[in-house]
């Protein structure tokens, strides 16, 4: 019997974990609207070029942002964006760089380059 109320507590739990973070992503979906900014990790290449693809098919310009090591990455969807679609007219626009101050885990501040490279439509 203590099994029986252990797994319907977990479950329970498990269900309203699920509902608040199910609306926390509604909200956050309904206020954001359409989204310019690809934001690069550690996904394959090809996803993040299919996203911005897909985004520039709706906007004029997209920004791909990327942080630390991820930053060879973000100018690769870049050019494969703008090259590898020549005939769709994209092209690079606006590329900044910067630094950001990072806590890191033991504490200590530490400098984390960023770039952001526009991607619009010609």
């Amino acid at each position: 019997m203590t099994t029986d109320i252990t797994e319907t507590a977990q479950t329970a739990e498990t269900a309203e974990t699920a509902q608040t973070a199910e609306t926390s992503n509604t909200v956050q979906t309904e206020s954001s609207g359409p989204r310019d900014t690809v934001f690069i990790g550690k996904k394959p290449l090809m996803a993040y070029v299919t996203t911005t693809i897909i985004q520039l098919a709706n906007l004029p310009a997209v920004r791909i942002k990327a942080r630390g090591m991820s930053i060879g990455r973000a100018v690769d969807v870049a050019q494969i964006v703008s090259r590898k679609t020549e005939n769709s007219g994209y092209s690079i626009g606006k590329i900044q760089i910067s630094s950001e101050t990072i806590e890191s885990k033991d504490g200590r501040p530490r400098n984390v380059s960023t770039i952001d490279i526009e991607v619009k439509r010609n």
